[in-house]
């Protein structure tokens, strides 16, 4: 989704109690309220279709799905932000009564011309921090191509899962994620999109 930034500084109980009342969705950066807006039909289709089949394979395991609704919270010494991703997977979930999660296993963001920068860049280095998680995914819209950060031991590895016979090893979630499934119903374009290949391991 495209976002905005509020320039006023903003306290953590502040934002929390504004999101509960407001009639769009803010992330929080550090103190730093960035306004969010709507997707493409096409954003959330590839969205949907990944929440969806994530779902139907982890059926009455104790991992469950959660959708962009849902905030993951990230702190770090004494910094603090809250993100809405496209979709996580959090096997030890916060109390019901909780409106963000803190430790998802898997996160995964669907790029957008708007915030791709962010997704590759800002949250990439604020999601790897997370204790828990295993796998940030990074899919794109207009050609069946993923870009997944995979922990191995304390750091993350890049790799490209390209082609639409392609599937996502899951293994440490139990599951993995065909490229068939995540872009049912997708017309491609001949072109995205796409960042240099840079040596990512990030500690």
């Amino acid at each position: 989704m495209s976002s905005a930034e509020k320039s006023e500084w903003v306290s953590v109980e502040d934002y929390l109690a504004n999101e509960a009342i407001a009639s769009f969705k803010s992330e929080y950066i550090d103190g730093w309220v960035r306004a969010m807006t709507g997707a493409t039909n096409r954003h959330n289709q590839v969205k949907l279709n990944a929440v969806f089949h994530l779902m139907r394979s982890l059926r009455g395991q104790p991992c469950k799905v959660w959708d962009s609704d849902t905030k993951v919270r990230i702190q770090k010494s004494d910094r603090c932000s809250f993100y809405y991703p496209d979709l996580q997977v959090v096997c030890d979930s916060n109390p019901p009564s909780a409106v963000y999660q803190d430790a998802p296993v898997l996160i995964m963001e669907v790029l957008s011309p708007s915030t791709r920068r962010y997704d590759l860049d800002e949250k990439m280095m604020a999601y790897l921090q997370i204790a828990s998680l295993e796998y940030y995914v990074l899919l794109e819209q207009h050609q069946p191509i993923a870009i997944v950060m995979r922990r191995d031991g304390n750091a993350f590895v890049r790799e490209i899962i390209e082609g639409i016979d392609a599937r996502i090893d899951l293994a440490r979630i139990g599951c993995s994620l065909a490229m068939q499934e995540i872009y049912e119903g997708i017309e491609f374009t001949p072109t995205c999109v796409q960042e240099t290949d840079p040596e990512y391991h990030v500690a």
